[in-house]
């Protein structure tokens, strides 16, 4: 007897779909048609399942909030943004581009600067509490801010990226140790880590709280930056908010134009000049895009 389920898929690898369905973990293939093309079935996933002696597949997809292409997850509630000041430092321009990618999309960003209790980091929080995002300061080695963090993951599904090193696995498995994820060591001499996380798994912290783990800002859509249109790319940055429709020309592009309204508050120290260059340096990426290459 074939029974129908609903759930969603914790974990894709290899062909196969781990689906949380309400009576337990079934494990699936996919029907061909779902294998082709951008309706792949993709960790977080919400599925249609048939399940016959034991044997699932996923029949159908239904309909996703987002979806990202690197790392390979949908249905993304919020987004944590590791970072660090010390062994690896974070340059602020790989913040910048995933948290755009990520407010192009939708997803609310919060920024966990981890290894705390080795360099608390003081510029970066300043840089990104002005900016108007969560902030929050952990410590894998000694759990500091890991209890603020698990309170702003409750009810949501969160995709954790940063650099490699920064400490993503380790804080996480202070969230759950049950979870003894592999963590790797930084190197010395090249002041970066190793990648641990290999694929895009999701993780059941409490009712309706899901943590993917993905691997490092190498993965994480880079490639994909160019699709924000430049035209949209101001309003990936909440910094911008305040000032957007206030410049002299309603199709500013706040970077040489006069009686821009974005500048002038650069100008004045609302919005943080690392915050301005990133935007930039988007900018000119943005740029090299045509509209017909925009789905």
């Amino acid at each position: 007897m074939t029974e129908k389920k609903t759930g969603r898929i914790l974990r894709s690898l290899s062909g196969f779909y781990d689906v949380q369905t309400p009576d337990g973990l079934v494990t699936c293939r996919a029907r061909g048609i779902l294998r082709r093309g951008e309706g792949s079935p993709l960790t977080g996933d919400m599925v249609e399942v048939s399940v016959e002696k034991g044997r699932g597949m996923v029949e159908k997809i239904l309909p996703r909030k987002n979806w990202f292409v690197r790392p390979a997850v949908a249905n993304v509630d919020a987004l944590v943004v590791f970072a660090a000041n010390v062994n690896p430092v974070t340059e602020p321009f790989l913040i910048d581009r995933v948290a755009a990618i990520a407010g192009d999309r939708g997803v609310e960003v919060c920024i966990c600067i981890n290894k705390c209790d080795l360099d608390p980091a003081l510029d970066l929080e300043r840089i990104y509490r002005s900016a108007g995002y969560t902030v929050i300061l952990t410590s894998a080695e000694t759990g500091e801010g890991v209890e603020q963090l698990r309170a702003f993951l409750v009810g949501k599904l969160t995709a954790f990226t940063g650099n490699s090193g920064v400490g993503k696995s380790s804080v996480l498995n202070r969230l759950c140790p049950e979870l003894a994820l592999p963590t790797g060591e930084v190197s010395e001499k090249l002041g970066r880590g190793r990648h641990t996380t290999r694929h895009v798994e999701l993780y059941r912290l409490g009712e309706d709280t899901y943590v993917a783990d993905t691997p490092g800002f190498s993965s994480f859509d880079t490639d994909q930056m160019e699709l924000i249109l430049k035209e949209d790319l101001q309003y990936a940055f909440p910094d911008f908010g305040a000032f957007i429709g206030k410049c002299q020309f309603h199709d500013c592009s706040h970077r040489k134009e006069p009686g821009c309204a974005v500048t002038a508050a650069l100008a004045a120290g609302q919005i943080q000049p690392t915050r301005y260059d990133s935007y930039l340096r988007l900018y000119e990426k943005s740029s090299q895009i045509k509209l017909w290459e925009h789905k």
